[in-house]
């Protein structure tokens, strides 16, 4: 693969590059639950729900979008609001370059810097997904079996945990995404992680 790898922020006008990778998870895999790839308005709005609490962030290579990660919230409830849920899609056979660990390696800092406590991973079983949550650290704490329906058979979930910061008495505030120190982004978006 080229070496040629930028990361950076996502805007809404990325959306139709970012559906076109995901697009395939949609139609041919239990990696995402969803039935219907939903519509380039549909995900332009998306991008811009996340983009007012967390990162979301975008991989190109040679100037070309091949993969996106972003964070969302785990739970609505605000006990829960140092927590957050992480997914990453890479064009499909970009696996295993490298470039998703590092793409999530840069997320993973950016909510660090956000004060946030908790990352965690819902992923379907059996897959890949898995053993690469683990290389970064993750560990299972719970399988739901049998929970998606999707071609025709269940898939189980499990849930995967990243503490980012310790479990201390009062937890340090949480900074919204467009509100963390713009020079912190700069430097760890162009700093590989």
């Amino acid at each position: 693969m080229t070496q040629n790898i930028r990361i950076r922020l996502a805007t809404p006008a990325d959306a139709p590059a970012l559906l076109d990778v995901y697009a395939p998870y949609v139609r041919q895999t239990a990696i995402t639950f969803e039935y219907d790839v939903p519509s380039v308005e549909e995900f332009t709005a998306r991008i811009e729900q996340t983009l007012t609490r967390y990162p979301y962030l975008v991989a190109e290579v040679d100037g070309v979008v091949v993969g996106y990660a972003y964070a969302s919230p785990f739970h609505a409830r605000a006990a829960y609001g140092w927590d957050t849920e992480l997914s990453i899609y890479l064009q499909p056979g970009l696996q295993r370059h490298r470039l998703g660990s590092r793409l999530y390696r840069v997320l993973i800092a950016l909510l660090h810097a956000q004060n946030v406590v908790n990352a965690y991973a819902c992923i379907t079983s059996p897959g890949p997904s898995i053993a690469f949550h683990e290389s970064l650290g993750f560990q299972k704490i719970g399988t739901f079996p049998r929970t998606g329906w999707k071609f025709e058979c269940w898939h189980d979930v499990v849930w995967m945990e990243l503490p980012l910061r310790q479990r201390v008495t009062t937890p340090e505030t949480f900074i919204p995404f467009p509100e963390l120190d713009q020079e912190t982004v700069r430097h760890l978006l162009n700093d590989p992680v």
